[in-house]
Formats: C-alpha cells, sequence, structure tokens
C-alpha cells in the first residue's frame, strides 16, 4: 500500500500525535479521516488524509463531511440547553407540559430531564414501522406519543440510540418553533463558524465521505446476535424498528432527513470547534453558545451502572455521555462528549480547556462507548498538555 500523506499541521509539542494518526493509515486502520483538537481556545491540531471513497479516487480534504451517527446526540444536547438557559424549556417540567400529545400511555408526568439522561424508558417504539418511516419526522413522534414506556421511567437508564433524536428534537420544534437541524444552524453552528448539518442540503454531497463498514469485533456477541434472540426486546426494536442497521447512510434519503440522533453531517474542525467552546467555559472567539453554569449542569452524572439497552456500563449527563471507570476518556473523570457508531468522537474537558474532534468513513464495530482510535489519540493529546 502507498505511503498516505498526512495533510494539515500540528503543533510540535504534540508530535507524538501525528505519529499516531499516521500509523492509523499505514497500518489500514483508516481509510480517510481528519482530527482536530483546540487546547485553551487555540486550535493546535488540524490533520486530515486518505480518501473519501473505497476506490480511492477521491482524496479527504479538510472540508470533507462525515455522518457521524450518535455523535450528532451531543450537538441536539446544546440546543435544548440553550432554550433551558432562556427560560423556555425547564429540566424538570413535564413534557407533555411542551407537548401535550406526549402524555398519552402513562407519560403525563415524565420530566424533560428524563430524555436527556436515557431514563424516560422510550428507547424503541413496538408497534411495527416500515423502513422509510424513519424519514417521516411526524410519523414518528406520534408513534413514541402513543408508546407506553418499556420500564419504569426514572428507575432505570437505557440508551434512548434513535428515539432521543425525536423526543429531544420534538421539544425543540415545539419550544423553538424551528426543526432540530434549523435551530443548530441558525444558533449553534453559524454562529461559531462551525459547519454541522441535520439534514444535509444535496448540493453538497460532492463533499460527503461515503461510510464503509470496515472490522467488526468478534469478542463479544455483536448486536444482531443479541437481537435475533430476543426479536420483540428493547435492543431489537431500539435498533431494528425502523431497521437502522439495515440503512445505507450513504443515500440521499438518509442525508436529507433530520435524524437528531444518528445523521449528523460535519468536519473535524468543526467538530472540535464545538467541543472547545464547551472546553473554554462555553465560549470561542467572542462568541458563546452556554453558560459555564449550564455546561456544569450538563456534565453532571445522572446515569450511571448497567444500561438496560446496550447492556454495558453506561454514564450519562444530560444529554452528554461520561467516561466510565472502565474507558476513560484522558485523565479527567468529568470530561464529556459523545461518540457515534463507527468511531467519530466529540469531546470537551473544561479542566484542561481541551476540545477534541474526530470522523471518519472506515466503520469498525466493537462492544465499546468510544472507538480505540480516537481514545489513543485523546490519549497522546493529553501528553502535550
Amino acid at each position: 500500500m502507498a505511503k498516505v500523506r498526512i495533510e494539515g499541521r500540528c503543533d510540535p509539542r504534540w508530535k507524538r500525535v501525528r505519529e499516531l494518526f499516521e500509523h492509523g493509515f499505514e497500518s489500514g486502520a483508516e481509510l480517510g479521516a481528519g482530527l482536530s483538537v483546540f487546547v485553551g481556545g487555540r486550535e493546535v491540531i488540524d490533520l486530515w488524509a486518505g480518501y473519501t471513497d473505497k476506490e480511492r479516487t477521491r482524496p479527504w480534504q479538510r472540508d470533507t463531511l462525515a455522518n457521524v451517527y450518535s455523535t450528532t446526540k451531543g450537538i441536539t444536547a446544546i440546543a435544548a440547553h440553550q432554550l433551558v438557559e432562556r427560560g423556555e424549556l425547564e429540566l424538570d417540567a413535564p413534557v407533555a407540559r411542551y407537548w401535550p400529545e406526549f402524555a398519552q400511555s402513562g407519560k403525563a408526568a415524565i420530566p424533560v430531564r428524563m430524555l436527556l439522561n436515557h431514563r424516560a424508558g422510550l428507547a424503541a417504539v413496538a408497534e411495527p414501522l416500515q423502513p422509510d418511516d424513519i424519514f417521516d419526522w411526524s410519523k414518528m413522534t406520534r408513534a413514541l406519543e402513543r408508546q407506553a414506556p418499556w420500564w419504569q421511567p426514572g428507575a432505570e437508564h437505557g440508551y434512548h440510540a434513535l428515539t432521543y433524536g425525536w423526543l429531544v428534537g420534538e421539544l425543540i420544534r415545539r419550544v423553538s418553533g424551528m426543526s432540530v437541524g434549523r435551530y443548530v444552524r441558525e444558533h449553534i453552528a453559524a454562529p461559531l463558524g462551525a459547519e454541522f448539518w441535520i439534514g444535509l442540503p444535496e448540493e453538497l454531497d460532492a463533499r460527503v465521505a461515503d461510510l464503509q463498514q470496515g472490522p467488526i469485533a468478534t469478542d463479544n456477541p455483536t448486536l444482531m446476535e443479541r437481537m435475533t434472540a430476543e426479536p420483540n426486546g428493547v435492543l431489537a426494536k431500539a435498533f431494528g424498528n425502523p431497521p437502522l442497521l439495515l440503512m445505507s447512510p450513504n443515500t440521499r434519503s438518509w442525508r436529507a432527513a433530520e435524524l437528531a440522533a444518528a445523521n449528523g453531517h460535519t468536519t473535524a474542525p468543526a467538530l472540535a470547534r464545538i467541543y472547545g467552546a464547551l472546553a473554554n467555559g462555553g465560549e470561542l472567539d467572542g462568541v458563546r453558545i452556554l453558560r459555564r453554569e449550564t455546561i456544569e449542569r450538563a456534565r453532571a452524572e445522572e446515569s450511571y451502572g448497567a444500561d438496560r439497552v446496550l447492556t454495558l456500563t453506561t454514564r450519562i449527563g444530560l444529554g452528554f455521555f461520561l467516561p466510565p471507570e472502565n474507558e476513560p476518556l484522558g485523565p479527567n473523570p468529568r470530561t464529556f462528549g459523545h461518540g457515534g457508531a463507527g468511531g467519530s468522537l466529540g469531546v470537551a474537558d473544561p479542566e484542561a480547556n481541551v476540545g477534541f474532534g474526530y470522523v471518519m468513513n472506515l466503520m469498525h464495530t466493537g462492544m465499546w462507548l468510544a472507538d480505540p482510535r480516537p481514545r489513543a489519540l485523546l490519549d497522546a493529546v493529553y501528553e502535550g498538555v
């Protein structure tokens, strides 16, 4: 394999990060990827390399857009927290105050907080859905209005893999009058100069990296095996109704939809810029997206332990994942962010003032919360902090 050229720049203090990034391509662990890191409100690493297609005909560029799956959830959470700051949304108010139809099927008392901390018991829709229903916002929100909780709300937590997007996104829509995609563009991405799309315009398709399936770890039962064993269980319904695992993210219909839990498209510099602002007290280059006290509340632990859906140990704040003891993200247990299926990762560490963004197109799959590739890169970042 020809040596891949690493583009961009890297402060000499983080030479080890560049070496690790380059090794990912030399080892075949990467097809195309971008990495950006902010320290102290300043971008110190901005690297990219590889290709956006499996035929290796289109080089990855600094502005290459990648589908980041659940890394989208963290950005959706920022939108919700902005509305809380403005007094338009209250974390401990019933969801039904803003979304009256939500009160059906015993959900009248569920507070807004439980949609963000994954304790609402609404991790899946039980009634059969058609594949294209995933692209129909109204159909999905109506199904969630009818859905009864899978467990007593608040008693346990379980990852709301897809439903998080419609639940939190519908609250954003009801309160702000904007779709979640428009809200994120106007109130988070554009002010920061950080491109993040939930609902990608067709004219940007040429800049998008095609996702490709890479290695699948076999040391634990796969999600598919567990779903097959219990086809009507919450895990099977969470990922298979509609069938998320069978959906191609490389289609126009996927890219165009507003899936606020799963189909954000962004660049590594944009993702790191957003998390760099969160690490820097909520402000970057004179633009504030959240207050410091809001960030502290958002990263406070709300759920920790065995996840009812993933059957992994998860630790969750209000819309953000926190590192459990067995899967640290650097030396600080109060680091927060969100990863996505296949490998993407956005992280903020306010104590060290580190913002981290990594995107890729060769998907690695395993029973982990954060892909080993960005975790190793983040560890190397701390060596230079």
